[in-house]
Parts: structure tokens; C-alpha cells; sequence
């Protein structure tokens, strides 16, 4: 496996939450982060196949004749779109 070295700039709070869970899982804080961050790949990549998948052929321009049926009633409360 080849490594790449990336310096990580984190708010304090962070790295000493992510130190503390790296210590409770009895591993070092790279190898925790290096873990967390391959998770958050996964789950990202993971979204985005199931997304792609679940889009099939759909193009933005099918969607019209849902919009066209939407009628004119307000948005509700508070999703508002300011002027």
C-alpha cells in the first residue's frame, strides 16, 4: 500500500475528541482518522451509486410535467424564498 503524507489542520475541540476515541478503540489518532475517513468514502460513494442507480435514464426535463401538476399554492411557513 502506498502512503501519502496530507497535513491536517483541525479545531482543537475536534482533534481531542477523535484523540480520545482513538485512545478508547486502542489505536493511534492516524490510524483512527485514516479509518474515519475511509468510512466517510464509502458512505459518500455508496449514496452516490445508489442515487445514480435509482436516477436510471430520468433526465431535469422529465420532472416537468410533475411541476406543471404542482399547482399554485404558497409554500408553507417558514420555506419561504426571500426576495
Amino acid at each position: 500500500m502506498t502512503k501519502a503524507s496530507y497535513p491536517l489542520k483541525l479545531p482543537v475541540s475536534i482533534k481531542e475528541a477523535a484523540a480520545r476515541l482513538a485512545r478508547q478503540d486502542g489505536v493511534s489518532l492516524n490510524q483512527w482518522i485514516s479509518v474515519a475517513v475511509a468510512q466517510k468514502i464509502g458512505a459518500v460513494e455508496t449514496a452516490a451509486d445508489f442515487l445514480k442507480q435509482r436516477a436510471g435514464t430520468a433526465k431535469p426535463s422529465d420532472m416537468l410535467a410533475f411541476l406543471d401538476r404542482a399547482g399554485t399554492e404558497p409554500p408553507p411557513l417558514g420555506d419561504e424564498i426571500e426576495p
